[in-house]
C-alpha cells in the first residue's frame, strides 16, 4: 500500500516524530490537533471556547492541505481535560461543522500536551 504525508504550514509544525495526516488507500488520518498557533506554536487561549475554535482551525488546514474539508471526516476523537466543558464544546463543535456528523468519541484525559484542555484527531475519506 502507497502512503502519502501531508504537512501544512497554516497549522502548527509536529512537535515530535509524527506527520500531520497520512493517506492511506481512500482515507486520511490526522493526527491530534492541539490549540497552538501556527507560526507561533504558542498556546492559543486559556478558556475550551478559544481553545476549540483553534483546534478546529488547525483540523480544517490539515484537511485542506489533503484537498478535503469537514465534509470528509467520517471519525473524530476528542480528548477533554474535563467533561464539565462538554457542552461549550459540543456547541462551538457544531457550529464549526455545521451539518457535517461524522462518528465521534469524547473522553476525559488527566492532562494533554502543553497544558491544553482539547485535542481532536480526526479520519477522513477521499
Amino acid at each position: 500500500m502507497n502512503t502519502r504525508y501531508f504537512f501544512t504550514d497554516k497549522a502548527p509544525k509536529p512537535i515530535g516524530p509524527y506527520s500531520q495526516a497520512v493517506e492511506a488507500g481512500p482515507f486520511i488520518y490526522i493526527s491530534g490537533q492541539i490549540p497552538l498557533h501556527y507560526e507561533s506554536g504558542e498556546v492559543v487561549g486559556d478558556d475550551i471556547a478559544t481553545q476549540a475554535k483553534t483546534v478546529l482551525t488547525n483540523l480544517k488546514a490539515v484537511l485542506n492541505v489533503a484537498g478535503l474539508d469537514f465534509t470528509n471526516l467520517v471519525k473524530t476523537t476528542v480528548f477533554l481535560t474535563d467533561l464539565t466543558n462538554f457542552a461549550q464544546f459540543n456547541q462551538i463543535y457544531q457550529q464549526e461543522l455545521g451539518n457535517t456528523a461524522p462518528a465521534r468519541s469524547v473522553v476525559e484525559v488527566s492532562a494533554l500536551p502543553r497544558g491544553v484542555l482539547v485535542e481532536i484527531e480526526a479520519v477522513a475519506y477521499k
